[in-house]
């Protein structure tokens, strides 16, 4: 621990400063604190605080101020130079209390300090002034923390910081926040005395407590409950000095020197773990291999870095603040070295096929051709591909091996090339608008869309078996090659649009004028002449635009001299096309073609129809409504007939989510194969990995989360049986931390990533117009703008960052993506939960040594662990056991692990229940989860989380031992705990409403950790037969928490509620350090609720007066079991009912009412995209209005809107107009329509901006300009 006396630089800066700039006037020892006679208590704690940095857990009662004033005293004995004393509380009238106090009884010039006096006006001058006049400043950490910012304070000023409610220093608390950016990164620290009662301090927030501090917890009731229960040994604590070893001076004697590692000896990769920077082992492996100096090199400056920063960071690895930008690993199987192979080339072909739910919708098959070998099971996959208002299963099978010549990979590429560009991105490219030259983009050279890295043909199929490379429908694919060279050769394309000067005639035509003339019942295109009665479903593409269709029919009675009906600004079709295009028909009376547009890509993934589905019945006012088909009407000579069946084009338009999820589950293939297990009849499927590696965030029907829960318990488990069998001497407390330091996020994190399993995370959504074949150019690139050129990101803290905007899972042209840092350790608990899934302990045991989290489960450890139970002390009869034992149904082999199961630590042993307890819990918690995996298969992460969480729990387990009497068997001599159990037992006299039994109270630890004990006990006694164990303890715990019992916390419940009803509440929750009280206010449409809740915790108050509102809305017929269409309805009745809790409700009379008399002033609106929302969204907030809900229409048409929005402006075949309207409690619902947009979301914001604008003209508000 650091010397916080005479720190040198300090004394050396304030003998420059000279006496006038002395930061205080009195010396320590000039200081005559309080003559009242030390207390033992306190001079026990005393001798504690003086040594180190202490935590104290002070019962209330204990006089503090005797203790901090011995500690002034005897730090004032030997400082030469005074210094400051800093005593921080968290609000302001315990500031002015402490102050009181502190004047009462010390002889010391002391001041309070809080927002109110004008502390943030205070300049550099006037806390000099401050800082010179008082020896204790008694203040809020706000101000302190302010002060240090603005460098008017500094911590070298101070040698005693006292935190009264230290358990507050977590989160973003200002307690937290000074740690982190000032005391932790100080060089001369003060010393720190914590305050806190026991009750306020969760057990699983000590350790962190510790470390922001660098402190460590001192209890004295602990050494005082001993002394009173204890039969006969009498402990007293011996307090010594550390040892004259500071590590912090050895750092900074180390730090000019290079740490060293081996050049050129492989065999250091697997010695010195990277990631870790742990200097100390590495040179402890060096010294053990005799390395000589000579093969030693510097190491880089860069790992150091990493390692600096990581320290400092406030979000370490494998936590949900840190985003981390990472690669994404290529599928294997994609590639391919066949593209420039004069020779031809041998495919693997794998056939896709397609069955649509309506059996007049068909599809043609296609051939996937890649050089290599699938998996079985992903050769043999189905899809589930979900459109509009049909459902299609596309199915794989392997068709063994297909050879194409040169020749023949030509025309199958050019028929990729065509139809993937000419769907879903562009066949011309260049415009005049750009001013550049319009070119049809396969007229020159194509090689550079073809990359080794990602190669596959996806060809038609002709037959439905795939024999041999006749079995492709190379009639399709040879039409498609004849289209390619009529595009190239056709003059038409060298024409830009007309500037009046200039006419050209249609393709063709010299050829087909003659034509027409003799035969009138031929319709005549670009390149060939149909008859009438076969033009249904022949795919044609328009010349003068590339865009591909399908024909529905000629229309009846029209031709291209019928009217245009798109705009009246030209009278004609063939005007048109002469006016915009240059184009005089050469046959102007044929009839148009009623055409059929090839779609856009979409996601087929994800069924975003299941409303339709599950036949929910729609929300009222947001009825989706059914966009009308388009269709385009244009003259047949502008046409060029391609001879593919359009049951090809419809399958084209299915390929890219076919192939997004093959290519997912060929990369799930992979790491299996990475991973690798040869365990005899064991098999795990890519469709698990899969879903071990997806994320919620991408959006599908499956998620690593479920498996993620699973696996985290499996891996706590696991490693508890290890460290409990491989350490028999260590207690409870080594045991947890051990066993933290393994399962923790981030080890998992560091594991994970030696591993590069981030490069298999799946976190994005499928973004179709961004997915493209080989030979196919991206309409929507995203050029790298990462500052890496390499796929694979360096773990390096540049590539870190806790920026809440950054978009997830949203990837660059080179696949670089940002991943939450929590994701990469989840995945690999996932993974461990998938391989448990598959193939039991032994699978899971597999994979955990894959990772690196190296446990073994020796049967000779456990042999060992029943031989020590059975040489321990005799078990004398009638002490109980036989009747717990029957109590449970199970009969021990070894009394011994039962009896030390049911000893508490009061109980002066050699032995307690706390190792068991250890073991205990992790078994119960596997066990448990392991139950909801199976039993509830269709329920959801979240929901599953919740679950495990209301069965895994110490009350839970504490009524468990009440239920069946096994606390009668609890062996201790704690009367403080006989008190707390008494208790407990009389809770359980007032049954609730519907009969039940449940404590008022909650239930003393020991209970919980009794049932936890035996469970370990009998673990062990069974040999690790966690059947046997499942078979003693679902009848204890029974009836475990169902899905449709599960009962929420009421403030998470209040929470989940509102949102789903669009509805804002505002909770306020003041603490006087005695007991908290919570108030929560609620807006309904016609009364204002409010709620208060009184406890010892802001959480249990806030739980309390959720609860009471919760009862309240429940009344109202508002509630999580009642429908959100149920409750919008329900919102007309008189919701001024009689209730009998004493709710306090508000009628809200007028505006005035609800705002104030002040009208509300917003800022200027921003204008961007989302901006107009966020301020409504804001305002409503913050006066507690309900949602504004919206309203959108849609029209489409076959030529393009023109939009202008300030100085841009925008096209679309789309045009939206969508309506907001606005609850204003008790006052009429206001209603906006806006101006029309080309995307949904644009005419929010348009209708938005209109209602605040009229919100202003009704002065509700008023808009800054």
């Amino acid at each position: 621990m650091h010397s916080v006396l005479e720190p040198e630089n300090l004394e050396e800066e304030e003998s420059q400063q000279g006496e006038g700039s002395n930061s205080l006037k009195r010396k320590f020892s000039e200081i005559d604190g309080d003559q009242t006679r030390d207390c033992s208590y306190e001079l026990k704690v005393f001798e504690v605080v003086k040594k180190r940095n202490v935590i104290a857990l002070l019962e209330t009662g204990i006089d503090k101020l005797k203790i901090i004033n011995m500690l002034i005293k005897d730090m004032g004995s030997s400082d030469k130079a005074k210094r400051l004393i800093i005593f921080l509380t968290p609000t302001v009238n315990l500031v002015k209390q402490q102050c009181c106090e502190i004047r009462a009884h010390m002889n010391l010039n002391v001041e309070e300090y809080f927002g109110a006096k004008g502390v943030d006006k205070w300049t550099s001058q006037r806390w000099d002034e401050e800082v010179s006049k008082h020896d204790v400043l008694v203040m809020t950490p706000q101000i302190l923390l302010d002060a240090l910012r603005s460098a008017f304070l500094k911590l070298e000023m101070v040698c005693l910081l006292v935190i009264d409610e230290c358990h507050r220093t977590t989160g973003n608390h200002p307690y937290a926040k000074l740690m982190k950016e000032f005391y932790l990164k100080s060089t001369v620290k003060p010393k720190i005395f914590g305050l806190t009662a026991s009750a306020d301090i969760r057990k699983d927030h000590v350790s962190e407590l510790e470390s922001l501090m660098e402190s460590q917890i001192f209890n004295p009731e602990e050494q005082k409950g001993v002394e009173n229960f204890a039969t006969a040994v009498k402990e007293s604590p011996i307090i010594y000095d550390p040892p004259p070893f500071c590590t912090l001076e050895v750092k900074d004697n180390l730090k000019p020197l290079h740490l060293k590692v081996f050049e050129e000896v492989a065999v250091t990769q697997t010695m010195i773990d990277p990631p870790s920077r742990n200097e100390l082992v590495a040179c402890k492996k060096l010294r053990l291999s005799d390395a000589s100096d000579n093969s030693l090199v510097q190491c880089s400056v860069k790992g150091e870095v990493v390692s600096s920063k990581s320290k400092s960071s406030s979000s370490a690895a494998g936590s949900k603040k840190r985003k981390e930008l990472h690669g994404t690993t290529s599928a294997n199987a994609l590639s391919g070295t066949w593209g420039e192979n004069r020779d031809g080339a041998v495919f693997q072909a794998y056939k896709l096929d397609f069955c649509c739910n309506i059996s007049r919708e068909e599809y043609g098959s296609f051939s996937l051709l890649i050089e290599s070998t699938l998996a079985v099971d992903v050769s043999n996959t189905e899809i589930d591909l979900y459109l509009v208002k049909t459902f299609v299963k596309a199915s794989v099978s392997p068709c063994g091996q297909i050879r194409l010549s040169h020749e023949e990979m030509v025309k199958a590429k050019c028929f990729q090339q065509f139809f993937f560009n000419g769907m879903f991105g562009k066949l011309f490219i260049g415009s005049k608008s750009l001013g550049t030259k319009r070119e049809f983009l396969l007229q020159t050279d194509t090689t550079s869309l073809w990359h080794p890295s990602f190669m596959f043909l996806l060809l038609p199929v002709e037959t439905k078996d795939l024999v041999s490379s006749s079995t492709v429908d190379w009639s399709a694919i040879n039409s498609c090659a004849s289209t390619v060279e009529f595009l190239k050769k056709n003059s038409l394309l060298e024409v830009q649009a007309s500037d009046g000067n200039h006419s050209n005639t249609s393709p063709g035509q010299e050829v087909l004028l003659e034509v027409e003339k003799k035969e009138t019942n031929l319709i005549h295109f670009a390149n060939a002449s149909s008859d009438k009665t076969s033009l249904k479903e022949i795919v044609v593409i328009a010349i003068h635009t590339g865009r591909i269709y399908s024909i529905v029919e000629a229309v009846k009675n029209s031709s291209a001299m019928s009217p245009f009906e798109d705009t009246t600004e030209y009278a004609t079709y063939a005007e048109y096309f002469n006016k915009k295009y240059g184009i005089v028909l050469a046959h102007p009376n044929q009839p148009l073609m009623k055409l059929k547009q090839s779609h856009h890509a979409h996601n087929l993934l994800v069924n975003f129809n299941e409303d339709v589905i599950l036949k929910k019945e729609p929300k009222a006012g947001n009825v989706r409504k059914r966009k009308p088909n388009i269709h385009a009407h244009l003259p047949p000579e502008l046409l060029v007939r391609i001879d593919v069946p359009r049951a090809v084009l419809r399958s084209i338009y299915l390929l890219p989510s076919v192939m997004h999820r093959l290519e997912s589950l060929m990369l799930a293939s992979q790491l299996r194969e990475e991973i690798g297990c040869s365990i005899d009849n064991f098999s795990i499927s890519s469709t698990l990995i899969l879903e071990a590696v997806t994320t919620l965030t991408c959006p599908e029907e499956f998620s690593m989360e479920r498996l993620e829960l699973l696996g985290d318990s499996v891996l706590k488990y696991v490693v508890s049986c290890y460290l409990f069998l491989k350490y028999p001497e260590k207690d409870e407390g080594q045991l947890s931390r051990q066993r933290q330091s393994i399962i923790s996020n981030s080890n998992l994190h560091r594991l994970a990533t030696n591993r590069k399993l981030q490069g298999y995370i799946r976190n994005g959504a499928f973004e179709p117009r961004r997915w493209i074949a080989p030979g196919q150019v991206s309409l929507f690139p995203a050029p790298c703008k990462c500052g890496i050129d390499t796929r694979e990101v360096p773990l390096d803290p540049k590539f870190f960052t806790e920026n809440m905007t950054i978009k997830i899972g949203k990837s660059c042209n080179m696949g670089h993506r940002w991943t939450v840092s929590k994701s990469v350790s989840d995945c690999a608990e996932a993974l461990i939960g998938a391989y448990y899934v598959s193939g039991g302990m032994t699978a899971a045991l597999h994979m955990m040594k894959w990772l690196g989290v190296n446990v073994d489960f020796d049967p000779n450890l456990v042999v060992e662990a029943i031989n020590r139970a059975s040489l321990r002390c005799y078990i004398a009869k009638g002490d109980g056991l036989a009747e717990l034992e029957a109590k449970i149904q199970h009969k021990f082999s070894e009394k011994f692990l039962l009896k030390e199961a049911i000893t508490h630590s009061s109980v002066h042993q050699s032995y307690s229940y706390e190792r068991l307890e250890f073991l205990g819990d992790s078994v119960l918690d596997f066990l448990i989860t392991r139950h909801l995996f199976n039993t509830y298969e269709q329920t959801g992460p979240g929901e599953m989380s919740d679950l495990r969480s209301a069965c895994v729990n110490n009350e839970n387990f504490a009524q468990v031992a009440v239920k069946h009497n096994l606390h009668t068997h609890l062996q201790r001599c704690a009367t403080t705990l006989e008190t707390q159990i008494n208790e407990y037992l009389n809770s359980f006299s007032k049954p609730d409403e519907i009969g039940r039994s449940i404590p008022s109270i909650q239930g003393p630890k020991a209970l919980g950790d009794l049932v936890e004990s035996i469970a370990g006990a009998l673990l062990i006694d069974t040999r690790l037969d966690l059947d046997e164990v499942w078979r003693v303890f679902e009848p204890l715990l029974s009836p475990l928490v169902t899905p449709d019992k599960l009962q929420l916390p009421p403030y998470r419940e209040l929470s989940e509620l509102c949102d789903s009803l669009g509805y804002f509440f505002r909770a306020k929750c003041v603490n006087d350090g005695v007991k908290a009280i919570a108030t929560i206010q609620l807006q309904l449409d016609d009364v204002l609720l409010t709620e208060d809740g009184f406890e010892q915790t802001n959480k249990l108050a806030l739980g309390k007066a959720a609860s009471h509102l919760l009862k309240q809305l429940e009344k109202r017929n508002i509630s999580r079991k009642v429908s959100i269409e149920d409750n919008l309805s329900s919102m007309d009745v008189n919701l001024a009912t009689d209730c009998t809790h004493n709710a306090r409700e508000t009628p809200v009379l007028d505006f005035t009412g609800i705002l104030g008399l002040v009208i509300p002033v917003i800022g200027p609106i921003n204008m961007k995209k989302g901006g107009p929302r966020g301020t409504l969204h804001e305002f409503c907030k913050k006066h507690l209005w309900p949602m504004p809900t919206y309203n959108t229409s849609e029209e489409k048409s076959r030529t393009p809107f023109e939009f202008i929005d300030g100085d841009e402006k925008r096209t679309s075949f789309s045009s939206f107009v969508s309506t907001v309207t606005l609850k204003i409690p008790n006052l009429d619902a206001v209603m906006y329509a806006g101006e029309a947009r080309p995307d949904k979301k644009s005419s929010f914001d348009s209708a938005v901006v209109e209602l605040l604008y009229e919100l202003e003209r009704r002065k509700i508000l008023t808009i800054k300009k």
